[in-house]
């Protein structure tokens, strides 16, 4: 249930053209969706999501069995909206995009979507760098769903410190965007860099790059929690996800009404 769906319905309602029980109807699965298979309930889909949050809920694929996954994506489907389904294999990649051919796909993502706002729709700036090539699979989920909650997206990717220059080279971008997203892995020096350079909020995403000592992204971690740059804020490790939807939400806040 979208904002103007529902606006468009009460509208309806109060100019006579559709009657309370045709409404009802309408709303049935409002708040709440049941989701069930040969086991039972599998899911309850948040069908307000979109109306308190500015977006809807978003299917995380991992962990969940193909078949429950399947049914879930089957009725999320049914409504109007952005759908952003995360964490997917590439095998599981191919067999939604069988099921649904009109799920796109984003390359090193590992995400599926349905995109509903128009490019020339999108506001804002939203940039995201990363530090090495090995990073881009979560800067590309933190990407797409920046893009997907309506914000213009730029990025830079492999810009890490061990070539300052790199980083610099992004030009005009650093006094462009209305928030930057900056992932890295190994020591995760990179967001101070950026925070240290920018007047803006600064998202920094921990990888779980790196050889032995890197901890599978505790180091990276640690080192974003304790950085001395006051406009950084860091999410979890591999959380392209998350910094992605605190980007779009900072950049709505920061972006004038159309």
């Amino acid at each position: 249930m979208t904002p103007q769906r529902l606006r468009t319905l009460i509208e309806q309602v109060q100019q006579g053209r559709l009657d309370v029980d045709g409404a009802m109807e309408q709303l049935a699965h409002f708040p709440i969706e049941t989701v069930r298979d040969h086991d039972g309930i599998i899911a309850r889909l948040d069908t307000h999501r979109q109306l308190r949050h500015g977006f809807p809920e978003v299917i995380l694929a991992q962990g969940k069995r193909f078949p429950h996954l399947q049914h879930i994506v089957t009725q999320t489907l049914q409504r109007p909206g952005a759908v952003l389904i995360t964490r997917l294999s590439k095998k599981r990649q191919r067999r939604l995009q069988d099921h649904f051919p009109e799920l796109q796909g984003e390359h090193d993502s590992r995400c599926l979507y349905r995109e509903e706002t128009p490019q020339e729709e999108k506001t804002g700036l939203v940039a995201v760098f990363s530090a090495g090539t090995a990073d881009v699979p979560v800067a590309t989920e933190a990407a797409l769903t920046a893009r997907l909650m309506g914000a213009k997206v730029a990025t830079h990717f492999d810009s890490g410190v061990a070539g300052l220059h790199r980083l610099l080279a992004a030009g005009d971008l650093l006094t462009q965007a209305n928030v930057f997203i900056v992932i890295a892995g190994m020591e995760g020096a990179l967001p101070s860099v950026v925070g240290g350079l920018v007047n803006k909020p600064v998202i920094a995403v921990p990888t779980s790059q790196g050889y032995g000592a890197a901890f599978g992204g505790l180091s990276a971690l640690l080192g974003m929690l304790n950085s001395c740059a006051a406009n950084v804020t860091t999410v979890n490790i591999d959380n392209g996800f998350g910094a992605g939807y605190v980007a779009g939400l900072i950049n709505r806040l920061a972006s004038p009404e159309p």
